[in-house]
C-alpha cells in the first residue's frame, strides 16, 4: 500500500458482569499505526435504516478530509474508492464489513471517496473528520457507478438521498 493508505483498526473491548467498554479511538495507537500525526476537528453521528446508502462522498482541496469511521450499533457494508490521480490504485474500490459486534474501525485518508450501506435493521455510525464540511468542496460519485464494479450486497429497494441518486459516474467526477 502507498503512504497515507487506509487502515483497519480493531477496538479493544473490556467486559465484566455489568456489560462492556470499548475504546473507539486512542490517539497514540492511531498515529503509530498510520505513521504520522493527525488532527481531527469534527465528529459526526449518522443513524440509518436497513438498505440506506450514503455516499460515495469526498471533498476536494483545500478542504479534503480524512475520516475515521466506527459503527456503534448495527452493521454496514463500507466502501472506499481511491481517487488520487497519481496513485497506482486510482479507481480501485475496497469494501469492509464494519459492525458493533466485530468492533472494526476504518481510517479513510483524504484522496478516497467513502460511502456505506446499512445491512442491519438500523445502524449508528460515528466518524471523526480532519477538516470541516464545506458545501463548495463536496463531491459525490454515484454509489453504483458502472466503472467501479462494486459488489454491493443489496441492490434493490435502496433508500438514498436525491443528491446521492443524482451523483456523477466515476468517469465524470472532479479530482484534485
Amino acid at each position: 500500500m502507498e503512504k497515507n493508505s487506509f487502515e483497519i483498526f480493531e477496538r479493544r473491548k473490556y467486559e465484566d458482569n455489568r456489560g462492556n467498554l470499548s475504546e473507539t479511538f486512542v490517539l497514540q495507537d492511531f498515529q503509530n499505526k498510520i505513521g504520522h500525526k493527525i488532527k481531527f476537528v469534527q465528529d459526526n453521528i449518522v443513524q440509518s435504516f436497513k438498505n440506506s446508502v450514503r455516499g460515495l462522498h469526498y471533498q476536494v482541496s483545500p478542504k479534503s478530509q480524512g475520516k475515521y469511521v466506527s459503527v456503534i450499533e448495527g452493521e454496514i457494508f463500507d466502501v472506499i474508492v481511491d481517487i488520487r490521480k497519481n496513485s497506482k490504485n486510482f479507481g480501485c474500490s475496497y469494501t469492509f464489513n464494519l459492525s458493533s459486534d466485530n468492533r472494526k474501525s476504518l481510517w479513510v485518508p483524504s484522496g478516497f471517496a467513502h460511502g456505506f450501506l446499512t445491512i442491519s435493521r438500523k445502524s449508528t455510525v460515528i466518524y471523526k473528520l480532519t477538516d470541516f464540511y464545506s458545501k463548495n468542496h463536496e463531491r459525490s460519485i454515484k454509489w453504483n457507478s458502472k466503472q467501479l464494479l462494486i459488489e454491493w450486497p443489496i441492490k434493490k429497494n435502496i433508500l438514498i438521498s436525491e443528491k446521492d441518486e443524482n451523483a456523477k459516474e466515476f468517469d465524470e467526477i472532479e479530482f484534485d
